[in-house]
């Protein structure tokens, strides 16, 4: 499945084939039903990283990997490996692909802990503040790792909901540019260029289509 994406991110790739900037943008602010509302506010919900979870084989194994990758963006093997930990476990449980999901930092934050766009998105993920007022509590902080990781997955993989699996459209919504190419074909080719990875077991993007650059 990995494969596939790289063939089908070839085109984006080749157009996106120097490291761009951040293409920082804003989710838009919507209504939400209370359905939906208690739906997010229930998988924001505290459940940690496991404290051995960064030692598990596999999960090790694709640290080591991406920690390579993303050493000329983040400066420390500790704060690499807590960083990686964390989008590894956060992804997963969001049912998303933990490599789109550092496509998606790549392009948004460029890896910064506490980068803030002019239009107030925050942390790594670039993450909204009225979503804390939707779905959170006002002591959540969403420069916070965990915190940040939590709310960009959860929202990404509710966007993906909406779109019926349509990465495309949901990374668009993610960065307040639906209808827009130049955003998902940048994390797409990302994607192909820098975050393959075919070692991990078959994951949620299995199950919910393949992205294709458009």
């Amino acid at each position: 499945m990995i494969e596939r994406i790289a063939l089908r991110a070839g085109l984006a790739s080749a157009l996106f084939a120097a490291a761009l900037p951040a293409l920082a943008g804003a989710q838009k602010e919507e209504q939400l039903s209370q359905s939906v509302v208690s739906g997010l506010a229930k998988a924001i919900a505290d459940a940690p990283v496991p404290a051995n979870y960064a030692s598990r084989p596999e999960v090790s194994r694709w640290i080591s990997e991406m920690s390579r990758r993303i050493a000329h963006k983040v400066d420390t093997d500790r704060e690499r490996t807590e960083l990686l930990a964390t989008t590894h476990y956060e992804s997963l449980r969001a049912g998303l692909d933990p490599q789109m999901v550092l496509a998606v930092m790549y392009h948004e934050s460029g890896f910064k802990k506490y980068a803030f766009s002019s239009a107030q998105a925050r942390g790594y993920m670039q993450v909204m503040p009225f979503w804390v007022k939707y779905i959170g509590t006002p002591d959540q902080n969403l420069f916070n790792l965990r915190t940040n990781l939590r709310y960009g997955t959860v929202i990404l993989r509710h966007y993906l909901d909406l779109e019926n699996g349509d990465y495309y459209r949901a990374l668009g919504r993610y960065n307040g540019s639906l209808g827009q190419g130049e955003y998902p074909n940048a994390v797409l080719a990302a994607l192909n260029r820098h975050f393959l990875y075919t070692s991990l077991p078959p994951t949620a993007i299995n199950t919910i289509g393949v992205p294709t650059p458009r």
